[in-house]
């Protein structure tokens, strides 16, 4: 598709492209819901633009806020989710999609969004309220989007292009959740630019997601897209794949055009969980594209997988590379419709800097060029701009990157304020490496020690901050945690000193090592491949004091801690 016969999005803001799509297409089919919770079928629910548009306007009036109060989506997945999003925008207040509190593993995370943002109000539905109220414990405002009650007159507020449409959390460089602000402007753009990037055809295309919601592909890709686009959006509760994957793929089947996207994981987890009879059922040569992205893609991931749905139609050129983080929006780069290109550089060579094609080494996959922004590779230190073939971290600039965190001004200012040298406009920092090479981005690693696991990025001090609040015994700054490779994806162990750990019986440590799993399952996310609790003086450092994580890591491969008992 050419620049030139680029398609319009339907409006400027995202309630315009609303109200334009529930005037110009009415009766078109907005979004689709295959409920898989009652129904082993996935009973499909459906609701029109102006359906959609109607509830939103509803739940809208039943919000008791003002112009830029923030509105926290407590809803499970589903249509009730896309309308509570919708209605905080449209009532001219910032909305902030989270989950619901049921979810498990989350509440620490959820609590400390809610203590970041300070919302005004919330949007649930009735059967999720009893226990949105119990966790809020506080005079905060509750509305049921499935049974809303008018509480002012409409019309609300008209939105402009530089308003804050949402706050996008992250793990951020804190101990604390950092909310991306994104404007309107800035999420349209980035659609424009995936779209263009992709070759998306909006005449023809159905998005088709599993993702959540409060994610930042899941939002961009299943709901803020499509509305942009007028697209059909299919969507479907992420347990409802987890249980089994081949529904994804059934629904991809369903409509010609289809798109999606997923994290590396969910390629290896459907090539390995889906059964041959399933496979043979499927109709996957009607899918568009699915792109792969959010962390690092395995290219072995993506051989199995093309190998075993190849007999279903679908083609290696349907997988679509990105790379991309919610400080942008979410989208950065992409591949074109092509075979994805996998690349194998010099080990050595990669780790000191330079990207040098090799028989043997390490195998990347390029993650394509940047649509309608800019992208540098940059010394870290200097900030001088790295030629390509030289690894640099990457810095983005382009009209679809944040405006900062949520009342974080040091933070953002490190974060979105870089200036490369030579160069007074502002460019995010992502905390990535990559190299360019033969014009295409390729990510090499991490700055330093982080930690990127299932798409997320996740700062080694918050985790092993968390860890050390387990238990008095555990000193601050005896703690390392960092990245180990996994099967699909990154996995992470935390080493800790313990001051009585002479004393401890290994039922202690089993305790304790079960203890800080679950802090750190409940403030992070994070899953631990294993917890080791060692005695003082055996996590190493640097010179100046500081936690040598390479160097723990290095005790860690060669066995130094032996077994770990704290499973």
């Amino acid at each position: 598709m050419s620049q030139e016969n680029f398609p319009a999005v339907g409006g400027d803001t995202l309630t315009a492209c609303l109200r334009h799509w529930a005037a110009t297409t009415p009766d078109a089919p907005a979004l689709t819901f295959a409920d898989f919770a009652d129904d082993p079928a996935g009973r499909r629910r459906t609701l029109t633009w102006r359906q959609l548009a109607e509830r939103v306007d509803a739940a809208a009036g039943a919000l008791p806020v003002s112009p830029g109060d923030r509105v926290a989506v407590l809803c499970p997945q589903g249509p009730d989710y896309v309308i509570g999003f919708l209605a905080a925008i449209t009532a001219g207040a910032i909305a902030v999609p989270l989950f619901d509190p049921g979810l498990p593993g989350h509440a620490g995370r959820l609590a400390a969004v809610l203590a970041d943002c300070a919302p005004s109000a919330v949007v649930t539905t009735a059967g999720a309220r009893p226990g949105v109220e119990a966790f809020l414990g506080q005079d905060i405002a509750v509305v049921t989007v499935d049974r809303p009650e008018p509480a002012r007159t409409w019309p609300a507020p008209t939105a402009a292009p530089d308003d804050v449409a949402y706050l996008q959390y992250t793990s951020g460089s804190t101990r604390s959740p950092a909310g991306v602000v994104l404007t309107h402007a800035n999420v349209l753009a980035n659609v424009t630019q995936a779209v263009r990037g992709l070759g998306l055809d909006p005449a023809a295309a159905t998005t088709v997601s599993w993702l959540p919601l409060f994610h930042d592909m899941g939002l961009v890709l299943g709901l803020i897209t499509p509305l942009a686009l007028g697209l059909r959006s299919v969507l479907m509760d992420p347990l409802a794949f987890i249980e089994r994957p081949v529904r994804w793929l059934e629904l991809l089947g369903d409509h010609a055009g289809s798109w999606s996207a997923a994290p590396n994981f969910a390629f290896h987890y459907c090539a390995s969980r889906i059964r041959e009879a399933d496979r043979a059922r499927l109709r996957l040569g009607r899918v568009a594209a699915i792109v792969n992205g959010a962390e690092p893609i395995n290219p072995d991931v993506l051989d199995r997988f093309h190998t075993a749905f190849a007999a279903a139609g679908y083609r290696p050129d349907m997988t679509r590379p990105a790379y991309g983080l919610a400080e942008a929006t979410v989208f950065v780069t992409t591949g074109p419709a092509a075979t994805p290109r996998v690349t194998t550089f010099d080990r050595d060579a990669l780790s000191m800097g330079t990207a040098r094609p090799a028989g043997d080494g390490v195998r990347l996959v390029a993650c394509g060029v940047p649509a309608g922004q800019l992208v540098a590779l940059v010394d870290p230190e200097t900030g001088i701009v790295r030629p390509d073939g030289s690894v640099g971290e990457i810095w983005v600039h382009g009209p679809n990157v944040g405006t900062g965190y949520w009342q974080k001004p040091v933070e953002s200012a490190e974060t979105f304020g870089a200036r490369p040298s030579g160069d007074d406009r502002p460019w995010l920092r992502t905390g990535d490496l990559g190299v360019r090479h033969d014009g295409e981005l390729y990510i090499a690693g991490r700055i330093k020690d982080l930690i990127i696991v299932d798409g997320r990025n996740h700062y080694p001090q918050d985790v092993e901050a968390t860890a050390a609040s387990a238990d008095p015994a555990i000193r601050p700054g005896s703690v390392a945690a960092f990245a180990v490779a996994g099967t699909d994806t990154e996995a992470v162990v935390v080493v800790a000193e313990h001051r009585g750990h002479a004393d401890l019986t290994e039922p202690a440590e089993r305790a304790l090592g079960g203890a800080i799993r679950r802090l750190i399952s409940d403030a992070h996310g994070l899953a631990l491949r294993e917890v080791l609790l060692v005695p003082p003086g055996r996590v190493p450092r640097t010179s100046s004091g500081k936690i040598a994580r390479g160097a723990c890591r290095d005790r860690y491969f060669a066995g130094d801690y032996g077994k770990a008992l704290a499973r």
